[in-house]
């Protein structure tokens, strides 16, 4: 959808405070920003950075940024840079069961090559008939040990922080509860974040159980980091949760946007 069809689904939802994060990208901002603005809604600038840790992709989100600053956008342009070598990689898995043009099938559906990603698959997946839906195409494809898996190596974790951060921002851990890390694992996660200079942690989200609500509300104040609240809305044909339905935060936390009021645009 474009930022101005969100923006208007996100006020028709009841949104008071709206963040566009696209991934690795910062392109729609200032139309994000406008369109906010002409909703009457107040206005966070994001983004949402893969990350590669431990071996797993994981996401970081930033908030509050300025988007004009050179180092973020060229950091973002490099994390971008080998998608599209390893979505013909992807096509190419592909072709070997018999699904052939999944490259230019996937590309109808995000237009720039350096955006390409295993959710535009899907839904060329889906378009052609080969799947019923999106989660059917990662059931059968597109993940390790499956037909058209890649892997990436994206960002380090001291990059995306410092990215954010060097762009007056505040660094995110998106949706914790969807990685598949040991509790070691995840620990060790939070531990560096936080030495990186990371500030938040999403704790309610909409792929997160009402039980993950809790535990990350835990993390949260056991490493003294602000609490994030957002859909992870991607479109309404394949979201879990719709701009501005998910339950508020629990009350003893300290809420990101708090972190980043003067970064509000009202």
């Amino acid at each position: 959808m474009t930022p101005e069809a969100l923006a208007e689904r996100a006020k028709i939802n009841g949104v008071e405070l709206w963040a566009l994060t696209d991934h690795d990208e910062i392109g729609g901002q200032h139309r994000a920003a406008a369109a906010a603005r002409a909703q009457g809604m107040a206005y966070l600038t994001g983004t949402e950075i893969s990350v590669t840790f431990a071996g797993e992709t994981v996401h970081i989100v930033g908030l509050g940024f300025d988007p004009d600053n050179e180092a973020l956008k060229q950091g973002l342009y490099n994390t971008r840079n080998g998608r599209e070598q390893r979505a013909r990689e992807m096509s190419d898995s592909l072709a070997k069961v018999g699904i052939h043009g999944a490259f230019e099938g996937a590309l109808k559906f995000v237009g720039n090559p350096e955006l390409i990603s295993r959710t535009h698959f899907a839904r060329h997946l889906v378009e052609s008939g080969i799947c019923k839906e999106t989660n059917e195409v990662f059931r059968k494809y597109l993940t390790e040990g499956k037909p058209g898996y890649v892997p990436h190596r994206w960002a380090t974790l001291k990059d995306a922080v410092t990215w954010i951060t060097q762009a007056q921002g505040i660094a995110v851990i998106a949706h914790p509860g969807r990685y598949n890390f040991s509790a070691n694992a995840e620990y060790a996660l939070f531990t560096e974040f936080k030495e990186h200079g990371g500030r938040g942690v999403e704790v309610v989200t909409g792929s997160h159980t009402k039980q993950e609500f809790i535990k990350y509300a835990e993390t949260a104040k056991e490493f003294g980091l602000g609490a994030s609240r957002g859909s992870d809305f991607h479109s309404p044909d394949e979201s879990h949760t719709d701009l501005g339905t998910l339950p508020f935060l629990p009350g003893d936390l300290t809420p990101v946007w708090e972190l980043v009021a003067g970064r509000i645009q009202a």
